[in-house]
């Protein structure tokens, strides 16, 4: 009869469970990078005492260098922002900045207050007319307050995915023919070189004679600065995702199309088994580069365009060089800033779902 001992039975749970909390620890890891929170795991591996010495210098390097560099760099901000003055005086620090940040947030609640009010009482009147028997002066009356803050950054939002939905719509399939032959690659390589660099302050004007030209209507499904916007955001940001979505194509692996050949694949097939899966890594890093682009084009065109954005916010700021205008532009400087990393984080999250690439 063989005597098994109980401490090597309890050593051994202790260690099958200690591996389970690291294979989660490890899971969790790739979401903490996506999200821009990869300090957080050498947290966990020194709280589940994986080698406490080693993960503090990893908490070091990915938690506390970057914290100190961003107070570092406000309190260089607070030092040196007070001694430089503009038409609008001097230049506001932290303090101020914040300041105006809390009443732009206030400022939005209490819109969001009155139109919620007004909304209520659109809807007693029309009750009341239904009542009386006066169905048809029934009206379903909009807000038409100034938007707020939030108002604005939604819009912004809301353009620059239209833009870049239809950059992409636009770029994927001609990238996958660009790679696909050298005939299309040598037709739009020209193209592509001329247009590329052009500024969007360049294509605004053409933009928005087109638009208006074509879209006469006032009561359409979008508004013609929102379009003008769209637009511009299109075409200056469907040139990373089609070069590098024909690099991806034109990059397969000479091995796999001679597969597709032997197996006699149709192009259809040939595109979804073989080219899109192979060249995702490569089309999903054009994706990031295009969205970053055109955030940064957009603002530049809400504030040409006139488009509801941040882009209209800045613009209306410096027009209006009141006391609180600078503060409340750098408020939008540092909003455009964070919402710019997000969305990159977002195609980053996107990109590591369907694809194995580890670039960050």
């Amino acid at each position: 009869m063989t005597t098994i001992d109980p401490e090597f039975e309890n050593s051994q749970a202790r260690e099958a469970r200690k591996a389970r909390i690291f294979s989660r620890i490890n899971t969790a890891d790739k979401w903490f990078s996506v999200i821009g929170l990869a300090w957080v795991t050498p947290i966990l591996r020194a709280a589940a005492g994986d080698n406490p010495k080693a993960q503090l210098k990893e908490i070091w390097r990915l938690f506390c260098v970057p914290l100190l560099a961003i107070l570092a760099f406000l309190m260089l901000w607070a030092t040196l922002a007070p001694k430089v003055q503009t038409s609008l005086g001097a230049i506001p620090g932290p303090g101020a900045v914040w300041t105006e940040a809390v009443n732009l947030h206030e400022d939005a609640v209490r819109k969001a207050e009155r139109e919620a009010v007004f909304y209520e009482r659109v809807a007693e009147r029309n009750e009341r007319l239904i009542a009386e028997g006066r169905g048809d002066e029934v009206k379903d009356i909009g807000y038409t307050g100034a938007p707020s803050y939030y108002d604005q950054i939604w819009t912004s939002i809301f353009t620059v995915f239209f833009g870049f939905l239809i950059a992409s719509l636009v770029a994927i399939p001609l990238g996958i023919l660009a790679g696909l032959s050298p005939i299309a690659n040598a037709a739009l390589n020209p193209l592509i070189q001329i247009f590329k660099p052009v500024s969007p302050l360049a294509w605004l004007p053409i933009v928005t004679m087109v638009v208006s030209a074509v879209y006469v209507t006032n009561d359409g499904l979008f508004a013609k600065s929102f379009l003008v916007s769209a637009i511009t955001v299109t075409l200056c940001s469907l040139w990373p995702t089609l070069i590098n979505t024909a690099l991806g194509v034109a990059s397969i692996d000479k091995d796999l199309v001679s597969v597709s050949r032997v197996l006699k694949m149709n192009t259809y097939t040939k595109i979804t088994k073989l080219v899109l899966p192979s060249a995702l890594p490569l089309i999903f890093t054009g994706l990031r580069l295009s969205l970053g682009v055109g955030w940064m084009v957009l603002i530049a065109a809400e504030m040409l365009a006139q488009n509801p954005g941040l882009g209209k916010f800045v613009w209306d700021e410096f027009q209006n060089g009141s006391s609180q205008s600078l503060a409340k532009i750098i408020v939008a400087v540092l909003t455009i800033g964070i919402i710019g990393f997000m969305l990159d984080r977002v195609m980053y999250a996107l990109q590591s779902l369907f694809t194995f690439s580890n670039n960050r």
